[in-house]
């Protein structure tokens, strides 16, 4: 097994380090993951790279996961365009604020968004 030491002032690395692009041009297929684990064990052992193949689907599309990518990309463009909304800017801060310590509230504008646009996606849609 091969012994990674960090040099001085990284204590560890985590998430993907390398991953294969499609752009066409020269890459590794695989891609390299390094995990940190931070359970506590009497093992200093806590780091962890793995290689890992490309997956590639075997199956259609179903119906439903393209009603499911087709409600994400909606609802994200909505997002988008009211964000940027000047006359609608001051009002979703407010009624984000109002909302925000409420039980079930959405602790981020960006969750509040999501969350609002995605109902009003839905009433448009079904």
């Amino acid at each position: 097994m091969a012994i990674v030491r960090y040099d001085a002032g990284i204590s560890s690395i985590s998430g993907a380090l390398s991953k294969p692009k499609n752009d066409g041009q020269h890459t590794c297929e695989k891609m390299l993951l390094a995990t940190h684990r931070t359970a506590a064990t009497t093992s200093n052992q806590c780091n962890r790279i793995y290689l890992r193949e490309p997956v590639k689907r075997s199956t259609a599309l179903t119906q439903r996961e393209h009603q499911i990518r087709n409600r994400f990309i909606g609802v994200a463009a909505m997002i988008q365009e009211r964000s940027h909304d000047l006359s609608k800017i001051t009002t979703d801060q407010q009624t984000f604020l109002a909302q925000k310590n409420q039980p079930g509230g959405a602790k981020t504008m960006k969750q509040w968004y999501w969350r609002v646009c995605g109902e009003e996606w839905d009433q448009k849609h079904q």
